[in-house]
């Protein structure tokens, strides 16, 4: 897996090696120890959530301010325009976001730490 930094201090977009053959493609989602490596953060994940769209549904921008998530996210079917804000009112980068195209083609995925909007 590779790790891209963003404009915004902690959003990585990430690319995991991808395994294609005849009969599909195989890929490690997710790692501990090489995520750990590459955010340079000792992260645990406690949960993992799944949800479908139909198509042109706009999830509005998420965030917890009280038990704030870190999340990876990914696309495994057809593609979203995924959205990052910094909503840190102590952060240079407040109010900045990212946007890019996540797809079950590009098997990009993004983490978005804590202290900041999610929406796609």
């Amino acid at each position: 897996m590779k790790a891209f930094k963003t404009d915004l201090p902690g959003v990585l977009i990430l690319r995991p090696k991808v395994y294609e053959d005849g009969r599909g493609f195989f890929l490690e989602s997710y790692n501990q120890r090489v995520f750990n490596q590459l955010s340079g953060k000792n992260v645990k994940f406690v949960q993992d959530n799944h949800s479908r769209s139909s198509k042109g549904v706009l999830r509005g921008l998420h965030f917890q301010r009280n038990s704030p998530q870190e999340k990876l996210v990914r696309v495994i079917r057809g593609s979203v325009f995924d959205v990052v804000v910094d909503i840190r009112k102590s952060s240079p980068t407040f109010k900045r976001w990212i946007g890019l195209e996540l797809s079950q083609k590009n098997k990009k995925q993004i983490w978005v730490p804590q202290g900041f909007a999610h929406g796609f």
